[in-house]
């Protein structure tokens, strides 16, 4: 049931000898050095999209590393990737609007799901023999999956990193949660240092949890990660003409508020002074999809389509963005210095709701908050008023965006300890 990467992997751990508990020497696979990346999201594109910049940035700086992400999403591989990263991708799961999980598109059990994609993430950990392991948000994984692969990588001493947003919960919502997950206890037994993806100033994604100091001892903050174009450009690019606001709710899953907001200012105020262009994203449902192109079809200053791979380089040409105010979109809006009005979504995470009004209070942006009634006036407002705001950096805020560039160093003292042991007369981990 794995994919044809996964099951390559596979054959090429028995082809090896590794497929029978012959765990392989760290060096067996070559002498560059080797990142293994795990994002357990099958939902959306902020774990994704973060993994693969931080992917691109240490191939990019380092010609002797290779990183292979271990990921659930359905459409990894319509994003192009550089030399030397690759993916494995396990079974989708898919979160409901309750917070539980079930199978993307195996019709079967949740468990059986979770059983099959922690026997890939392990068989992979064995036969890849990564020097370091890097878990983006989740410390066990989705519902403990990794867990017995970091129990395996930590006998062999490899480095376990654990790589956090910026903010992750409000503390009273976060709090249960990872006590459910076992999730503090993992921070202590198994991870060696904790990367925030930003800035304490700004936030602190552990803010009023119980955690011993240890851990607040493992915690390094980046900066935020900076985002660049796209080697290449996009395959079906938008026309764009004249001046235009990017209006963007990501993934799309929960963004269709948004686009039925903006749209009801535009059919309902047609002096508008800016066009506007709206990505849905390719998980929004197909009904709504269709519903909004149908509707700024008949529209002369709105455009819409479903999603763009390089969506960067729309937002690199747009006057100002729209967004909801995930962490991705946050970086691109920092990175290409874009005027921004976020509508945060509040359910079912406050995550994006901290990050744009800590973001506001630090004037980067503006926020417009979704009272569920939806006025079109405020939003016509703010709109109008979008163009003559500030940019992000009309506001110093040092090392804001480091953070790529502080990975790369945290990597370099790795991949420099490393080398101090395999030294002659030193005892070479294994």
């Amino acid at each position: 049931m794995a994919t044809d990467k996964a099951a390559r992997v596979q054959a090429e751990a028995v082809l090896r000898g590794a497929g029978d508990g012959e765990f392989l020497p760290a060096d067996a696979l070559g002498d560059g050095f080797r990142i293994l990346i795990y994002s357990h999201d099958s939902f959306g594109l902020g774990h994704l999209r973060r993994c693969r910049a931080i992917a691109h940035a240490l191939v990019e700086h380092r010609s002797n590393l290779s990183v292979l992400i271990l990921s659930g999403s359905p459409i990894i591989g319509s994003f192009d990737f550089r030399s030397r990263v690759d993916f494995v991708r396990v079974p989708g799961v898919i979160k409901l609007r309750n917070g539980e999980y079930t199978a993307l598109n195996l019709h079967i059990g949740l468990q059986q799901t979770l059983a099959i994609r922690a026997s890939i993430i392990r068989h992979t950990a064995e036969v890849f023999a990564p020097h370091l392991f890097l878990v983006d948000k989740e410390p066990l994984g989705l519902r403990g999956e990794i867990e017995d692969t970091l129990a395996f990588l930590k006998e062999r001493r490899t480095p376990l990193v654990l790589g956090l947003r910026d903010v992750i919960d409000e503390p009273e919502l976060l709090l249960p949660e990872w006590e459910r997950k076992n999730a503090v206890p993992a921070l202590s037994k198994y991870y060696d240092s904790i990367w925030v993806y930003g800035l304490p100033q700004i936030c602190d994604p552990l803010a009023g949890m119980r955690v011993p100091k240890s851990v607040r001892r493992k915690m390094v903050y980046t900066g935020y990660l900076r985002r660049d174009l796209p080697a290449s450009g996009p395959a079906d690019p938008v026309p764009l003409d004249n001046p235009y606001i990017l209006v963007t709710p990501g993934g799309g899953g929960d963004g269709e508020a948004l686009v039925d907001w903006v749209l009801r200012v535009y059919e309902q105020r047609r002096n508008m002074p800016l066009r506007a262009v709206i990505v849905t994203g390719p998980f929004m449902q197909q009904e709504k999809q269709a519903e909004f192109q149908q509707r700024a079809a008949a529209l002369h200053d709105v455009s819409v389509t479903t999603f763009d791979a390089t969506l960067e380089y729309l937002i690199s040409g747009a006057e100002a963005i729209v967004a909801m105010g995930g962490y991705n979109t946050f970086c691109e809006v920092l990175s290409f210095d874009k005027r921004a009005l976020l509508v945060p979504r509040t359910e079912p995470r406050r995550e994006q709701f901290i990050r744009a009004r800590q973001a506001q209070e630090a004037g980067l942006l503006t926020v417009l908050e979704d009272d569920g009634i939806r006025d079109v006036k405020p939003m016509a407002t703010a709109l109008r008023q979008l163009p003559q705001q500030n940019r992000p950096s009309d506001i110093v805020v040092p090392g804001l965006l480091d953070g790529l560039d502080n990975v790369n160093r945290l990597v370099g003292r790795i991949m420099d300890r490393r080398r101090a042991r395999a030294l002659p007369g030193t005892v070479k981990a294994v």
